[in-house]
């Protein structure tokens, strides 16, 4: 059965969608079976890899006019397939809001789907609304990117008192996969005391793998590409092949 992981924070901008993308296709590229669900309006992780305007989308799906299993696609990546998301998700947390057990829907279309898979990597909302809730129930573990930056702390309390939240009322097993350093400065004073701060917050939860700001992974997504299709030797691409290998060997200790 698959590994689900929703990559969250309520910030814009702290690198959940190039890090949906560049893990999901690093882990395909290791030759582990992984789904994309992009759950976001602005379908960011969906055109980053070179899907725009798809139909149908994750809203049928959602709002159950559509099953998993049609909506689904492969990508160019052997081992990578993608739910993707278009601008009509923008509306459906206010249609979502009426349904029984709207919280669990994701949940249940995962069902149809997830034998098919070793991991699910789902791109949350930069918000802590009813599709982010439906990400965090229908997940195993969430992944927290959190921005080497000022105010990067900013919030945190907020996401994981949803998470404690969503623990409680909808998934009693949803855990901390990690926190994850991204946008690094070495040159920069300020990287090295937020670093600091969120490893003395969090732990060893926080991932030893630091993606650095490199301008490769920023341009990636204009080509449709993952950082390992567009720059294989970038230190984009080396702080993502890192992080992929962690989180491969952080799974492997958790199911012995």
């Amino acid at each position: 059965m698959a590994k689900i992981i929703s990559i969250a924070n309520q910030k814009g901008g702290v690198g959940k969608t190039t890090t949906s993308i560049n893990v999901s296709s690093l882990l395909a590229a290791g030759e582990k079976r992984t789904l994309l669900i992009d759950i976001d309006p602005q379908a960011n992780s969906s055109s980053g890899i070179g899907i725009s305007n798809h139909n149908p989308s994750v809203y049928e799906v959602l709002i159950g006019t559509k099953k998993i299993n049609e909506v689904i696609i492969s990508t160019y990546m052997p081992f990578m397939d993608i739910l993707p998301s278009n601008i009509n998700l923008v509306g459906a947390e206010i249609e979502m809001v009426d349904f029984p057990n709207r919280e669990t829907l994701l949940k249940n279309t995962l069902l149809e789907a997830e034998q098919n898979y070793d991991f699910i990597i789902i791109d949350c909302p930069p918000s802590l609304g009813l599709l982010t809730l439906n990400a965090l129930t229908a997940s195993h573990s969430v992944l927290i990117p959190v921005q080497c930056e000022y105010f990067a702390l900013e919030g945190l309390g907020q996401l994981l008192n949803t998470i404690n939240i969503v623990k409680q009322h909808f998934n009693t097993s949803l855990s901390i996969e990690g926190v994850l350093l991204t946008m690094f400065d070495s040159r920069l004073r300020l990287s090295q005391q937020v670093a600091e701060e969120v490893r003395k917050y969090f732990g060893d939860k926080v991932f030893k793998t630091v993606i650095h700001r490199n301008v490769r992974i920023s341009e990636a997504p204009s080509y449709g590409k993952p950082i390992i299709l567009y720059d294989a030797v970038s230190t984009g691409s080396k702080n993502y092949m890192s992080l992929a290998s962690e989180l491969l060997e952080r799974n492997e200790i958790k199911s012995k």
